[in-house]
């Protein structure tokens, strides 16, 4: 799936995961500049009665979940009918969500930006302007299920710089032949 003329492959779609606070957004938006391809903020897709729920510190379930991801799988769905690269940011916390998320390209890619409860939490409190509470880490942490062995993607630890974590993504989508 490279372009021929992009040492990167811009044809690619990766969604940056974790937990709320991991850096989906900042390694997400770095991640599509490098690639030369847009960036999908997930959190826009929320509709307004999950932000809600969210911010009453409240936790989503699945029910909550799915009209959402089923947005950014038609977004995942558009850009590979069109051979173009995206890059969204995405808990995708469950394996069924990411299953989900893959019915829009079965060639998708996934970033797991994974870190300690208590650095996730600390950027969590240090976030102004965000709906999400740092009481839901809990429930996300969770509900997390890892990236399996037969899911395509790589693990960062977000105790390295968002640069670097761009860089291994790079390093991973051309080693895979992406």
């Amino acid at each position: 799936m490279i372009n021929s003329d992009s040492k990167h492959g811009n044809e690619v779609r990766w969604v940056v995961m974790g937990v709320s606070g991991c850096g989906k957004s900042t390694v997400g938006q770095a991640l599509a500049h490098e690639l030369g391809v847009p960036f999908v903020e997930g959190d826009r897709f929320h509709p307004a009665a999950n932000v809600a729920k969210m911010s009453a510190g409240m936790a989503l379930d699945d029910s909550d979940r799915a009209g959402w991801l089923g947005a950014l799988q038609e977004q995942i769905r558009d850009a590979r009918e069109r051979g173009a690269g995206l890059v969204v940011s995405c808990s995708a916390l469950k394996r069924r969500y990411r299953d989900l998320l893959r019915q829009g390209d079965p060639a998708l890619r996934f970033a797991h930006l994974d870190g300690s409860r208590d650095l996730i939490a600390g950027r969590m409190r240090a976030r102004a302007d965000h709906y999400m509470p740092p009481s839901l880490l809990e429930s996300q942490l969770r509900d997390l299920e890892p990236l399996q062995a037969d899911e395509a993607g790589v693990v960062l630890d977000i105790g390295i710089a968002p640069v670097q974590q761009v860089a291994h993504i790079l390093g991973q989508g051309a080693i895979n032949g992406a």
